[in-house]
């Protein structure tokens, strides 16, 4: 029997990367079944709701989601689709490779490091309100078993991907209470894994780091603000958004996405770069126990990054999103 895995198209460019992305993992293997829902502006036009409960079954029926980028309106409006998805299937991981490719124009060739943000807690609960007409607070909760399951996450990926060291990344000398508790908690897990090495690093010093010499690192974990932050500037080594992918982890669900927006400027013009989320379906697909068919579309997307005569605009061609899908797939 094939297994049903939701898929979400989103909006903007989620239609024209998404169904890219979908085709190609079709070419290689035949064991999965597509079972279509949406969210957010696209899902609201056709029946009123942004997270349509149809949507929300789905993911539940069958565990894993590979999801387009959402909009989500800055300052006002609904609160983000992808934090209401990732509390609502306590998706407590949020895994960010960041990856050079030959043939990619980057800051930083041959780096290979993986940031993994605490997903389900920190500011990003949204619990916040005016004090006054003039004071807006927003309250940073900081939990020791989500602190301790993040950082337990995050050595298991160590271990599985041979990696030799995990670093935390906190303000604990400033907010000694929260990422006091998460730095504990991490020192604490570390000691069940004396084989890796374990070291700290405060926030601020952290972004320094990264950007002079990103090699120094091979696992950082960080509760859920600085690991967003972080991921983002890390894709700004490697190349940009367009080579972001990520996956977001529970105990009984995943979803799978390209951390880049909706693009709504360029949505419909069939000029989308697909990469990120053809990285992300790479990723569900070893998730999924599919290693062979990762294996087989990683190797295709290489060969094609490697020429520069190949690449959609955003890096430097002129293929459009449906053309570097099929030089993809003529490998393939």
């Amino acid at each position: 029997m094939k297994r049903k895995i939701t898929l979400i198209p989103g909006d903007g460019i989620g239609l024209e990367i998404m169904y890219a992305a979908a085709d190609i993992i079709d070419k290689v293997t035949n064991s999965i079944q597509w079972e279509e829902v949406n969210a957010g502006y696209t899902a609201y036009e056709k029946c009123g709701e942004l997270l349509p409960e149809d949507t929300i079954k789905s993911i539940e029926r069958n565990g894993v989601a590979f999801k387009g980028p959402i909009t989500t309106p800055v300052g006002k409006g609904f609160r983000s689709i992808n934090v209401l998805l990732r509390q609502r299937f306590n998706l407590y991981s949020n895994l960010r490779p960041v990856k050079s490719f030959e043939g990619i124009d980057c800051l930083y060739k041959n780096l290979d490091l993986v940031i993994i943000r605490e997903n389900s807690e920190d500011l990003y609960k949204g619990i916040e309100h005016m004090v006054t007409d003039d004071v807006a607070e927003s309250i940073k909760i900081i939990t020791r078993s989500a602190s301790e399951r993040i950082a337990d996450f995050a050595f298991k990926v160590a271990e599985k991907e041979n990696r030799g060291k995990v670093t935390l990344t906190h303000k604990a000398n400033i907010m000694k209470l929260t990422d006091g508790l998460f730095l504990e908690s991490g020192r604490k897990i570390s000691r069940n894994y004396p084989h890796i090495k374990f070291e700290d690093v405060i926030v601020d010093a952290m972004s320094m780091r990264l950007v002079m010499n990103p090699y120094d690192y091979e696992v950082i974990v960080a509760p859920n603000l600085y690991g967003d932050i972080l991921s983002d500037m890390s894709a700004g080594l490697v190349g940009g958004l367009g080579m972001a992918p990520s996956a977001n982890i529970g105990e009984s669900t995943a979803v799978f996405e390209p951390v880049h927006g909706s693009a709504p400027d360029i949505a419909g013009k069939n000029v989308a770069n697909p990469t990120a989320a053809i990285l992300s379906g790479i990723m569900m697909l070893k998730y999924i126990g599919e290693e062979t068919a990762a294996m087989k579309i990683e190797h295709a997307l290489k060969t094609v990054l490697r020429n520069k005569n190949l690449h959609t605009k955003d890096i430097g061609g002129n293929l459009t999103t449906i053309e570097f899908k099929e030089e993809i797939i003529k490998i393939l």
